[in-house]
């Protein structure tokens, strides 16, 4: 997957109370500071040499101080000596605005994401600085008819039905991961087993999926970065019809629950959340965007130009994220976040947005896991899968969990040790098709649970799968 359409556009959008706008943009590395890029290295160079002369400087005067430069220096430094001592600090002191005067305020801005330093500006200036910015910013070129060309499309290659086998929608589950390795090894190998665990699910229903690890978008990384891969997605597979992100941390616990498409025949944004919490409390926790369905309409192409001009990181997001904090209940001050960015444009644009969005809560497309993982022996006993909700949850996800990276909201072990079990509770599923399941939810190693047979297609449960999970 390439980049091509990727960064700033020459259209404009926006309106709306709230609106993000997006107009004309200069091309992506441009800058002002460019021309004189040349001398400043070249002044850095020397403020470095100057740098490691004074630091050859103080340890000097630190091993004069300490165990004397000679046998014959006596123990306790004379007046001289402190007089020159003093005469070295003001020297330091000199050189160190030397070096501060000889820099450039704007270099280090060269390898910033954004050259806006929000400190230095008064509130008025940010805002109108931050309102710039964001008009700068596009996830690509606007497009004014998808819907059209995507029939047109259809219409043109028969062979690629929007339709999969059996008449439902076509369906592609992306998730994604760090282009690197993760900090730790545990981390990599818990990655490998959530990303098994989709293509099991996927693999069962018909879906295709997508692991992605590159950045489309060096602008929006982090939580940011399934926003420019989601828009590539759309625009490179007209044949699909609903594009479902799931992040890395989030495993499927029910995998024989399928998702009720024909409940949001008239919506484009399928997202686990609650009402109230969205329109009477204005909570920052009232959606996740952890697991979320978009359809390939006009309307979501839209909705993620809107959604996009608070992520790219900097300036634009620092400020972004004062003005979620200030605008959504209960969220603390960070920068902005995908998550926040999406509540507070439904709630700022809602006569906009709101009625192709279905706010989903009768099963867990969502769950979080700390109320989940250590009761899925309870779920064994007295439930089955197929129920998707709060008795056999259809999604656990690890919210808070860092797994691959080196810190997190929870003890590392904590979060190991309910993935663990969140994996082999899902796997049981899978592996009862064929006759096995796992010792225990915290262990790897497996049992036979089932008989082998010499007519095991006569078997009645091998012609439901749903039959045979249970």
């Amino acid at each position: 997957m390439g980049q091509e359409g990727m960064g700033y556009t020459s259209g404009k959008a926006g309106g709306g109370a709230g609106a993000l706008p997006m107009s004309a943009a200069r091309a992506r590395g441009a800058s002002p500071l460019n021309t004189h890029h040349r001398s400043r290295k070249i002044s850095r160079t020397f403020n470095n040499i100057k740098i490691t002369v004074l630091c050859g400087l103080v340890t000097i005067l630190v091993l004069r101080g300490t165990i004397g430069l000679n046998l014959s220096l006596p123990s306790h430094p004379s007046d001289a000596d402190a007089l020159a001592g003093a005469k070295a600090v003001e020297d330091i002191d000199r050189i160190l605005r030397e070096i501060r005067t000889d820099s450039d305020p704007a270099d280090n801005d060269l390898d910033a994401a954004n050259p806006i330093n929000s400190t230095a500006l008064s509130a008025s200036e940010a805002a109108a600085a931050y309102a710039a910015a964001v008009a700068n910013y596009a996830l690509g070129p606007k497009i004014h008819d998808w819907d059209d060309q995507r029939r047109r499309w259809l219409a043109q290659n028969r062979g690629f039905p929007a339709t999969a086998p059996g008449g439902k929608p076509r369906i592609l589950l992306v998730t994604g991961s760090q282009p690197g390795p993760c900090d730790n090894a545990l981390g990599d190998h818990y990655l490998l087993k959530t990303t098994k665990n989709k293509i099991d699910y996927c693999r069962l229903h018909g879906i295709e999926i997508v692991h992605n690890l590159a950045h489309l978008d060096t602008e929006l990384a982090g939580y940011w970065a399934k926003l420019p891969l989601l828009r590539r997605l759309m625009l490179s597979h007209p044949e699909v019809e609903w594009i479902w992100w799931m992040d890395s941390d989030a495993l499927f616990t029910d995998m024989a629950f399928e998702l009720p498409l024909e409940r949001y025949d008239d919506r484009n944004l399928i997202i686990h959340g609650y009402q109230d919490l969205l329109f009477d409390k204005h909570s920052w926790i009232a959606l996740n965007t952890g697991s979320f369905l978009f359809r390939n309409t006009q309307w979501s192409l839209d909705l993620l130009d809107a959604w996009a001009p608070m992520g790219p990181k900097g300036f634009i997001r620092e400020e972004a994220g004062k003005i979620l904090t200030a605008y959504l209940k209960g969220r603390p001050a960070f920068e902005a976040d995908d998550q926040s960015a999406l509540i507070y444009l439904l709630l700022s644009q809602k006569d906009k947005w709101m009625d192709k969005v279905f706010i989903e809560n009768s099963y867990y497309l969502h769950g979080f896991w700390a109320g989940l993982v250590d009761k899925y022996e309870e779920m064994m006993e007295n439930h089955h899968p197929g129920l998707g909700d709060e008795r056999w949850p259809f999604v656990t996800h690890f919210v808070g969990c860092k797994p691959c990276g080196s810190y997190g909201d929870y003890p590392v072990e904590r979060c190991l040790k309910s993935m663990e079990r969140a994996f082999n509770f899902a796997d049981n599923q899978v592996l009862r098709l064929y006759g096995f399941g796992h010792k225990g939810l915290e262990s790897p190693k497996i049992k036979r649970i089932r008989s082998q047979t010499t007519r095991p297609i006569n078997d009645k449960e091998n012609l439901d799968v749903k039959a045979k999970m249970s």
